[in-house]
């Protein structure tokens, strides 16, 4: 699974990078560890409510690639109060599993990250370590949900895993499926999901091309507390020696 995450890029950063607009993002601020039920940026597409409306004989609807604030578990429109929040979705089941199809379908967003942890249990306690390629952003396949809360909009999101490649095996039997810049476009568009099969294809393809580049090293236990730990440290992922 992934549990944890680092997103350390300002919003400007993360607008040029995915050339999205600013949506209501402005308020991130970098963080070196997004945990469940935390705030974090993700990339979406969506067609404004009056282009969707425009009845206009041969006129296509405009996209907008926005930049939007998201808490991390994801909770449809359509779920109960005090419902399960899932912060990962499998690859192997996420076209068919009743709590995700919907959003696969038609429901899909980036979520940009600088990299992950993952932990090994130790005689000592739990050793945790920093997982990266060697790109300053990885994006991550991911699903989000809108609804309606009080006066406003709550969105949420879900990030897709798989089965680990190459060294994010080392620590951890699961990974992110990652996207290459070139499916980005394909993996954003909001229109409904015709060929799931094929579009798993290519994240499985994609992911895997992703994992060669990912490298593994660990880090301080200052990490395994979300509680007691300050998410604007950049020493959360420094590099440590471990003893023996």
């Amino acid at each position: 699974m992934c549990g944890r995450f680092a997103m350390n890029k300002e919003t400007d950063d993360l607008i040029l990078e995915f050339i999205a607009r600013g949506g209501r993002a402005e308020d991130w601020r970098p963080r070196y560890s997004v945990a469940p039920t935390d705030e974090a940026p993700i990339i979406r597409e969506r067609i404004p409510q009056g282009d969707a409306d425009d009845p206009t004989p041969g006129r296509s609807p405009s996209v907008e690639r926005e930049l939007e604030l998201a808490a991390w578990g994801l909770k449809p429109a359509w779920s109960k109060p005090g419902g399960p929040q899932p912060i990962n979705a499998r690859l192997e089941s996420v076209a068919t599993n009743g709590m995700f199809r919907t959003a696969f379908a038609s429901h899909r967003c980036v979520v940009p990250m600088t990299g992950y942890y993952e932990w090994q249990q130790q005689a000592d306690g739990k050793q945790p370590y920093f997982i990266h390629a060697d790109v300053e952003v990885l994006a991550a396949a991911g699903l989000y949900s809108a609804r309606r809360e009080n006066d406003g909009w709550k969105v949420t999101f879900t990030i897709i895993t798989r089965e680990a490649r190459d060294a994010s095996g080392e620590v951890h039997d699961r990974m992110p499926v990652f996207l290459q810049p070139d499916l980005w476009t394909q993996w954003l568009d909001p229109a409904r999901v015709t060929a799931p099969d094929a579009l798993l294809h290519l994240l499985d393809r994609s992911s895997t091309s992703v994992a060669r580049s990912i490298t593994t090293y660990p880090v301080g236990r200052a990490v395994n507390n979300s509680r007691t730990l300050d998410p604007a440290d950049p020493g959360l992922i420094e590099p440590v020696e471990l003893a023996g």
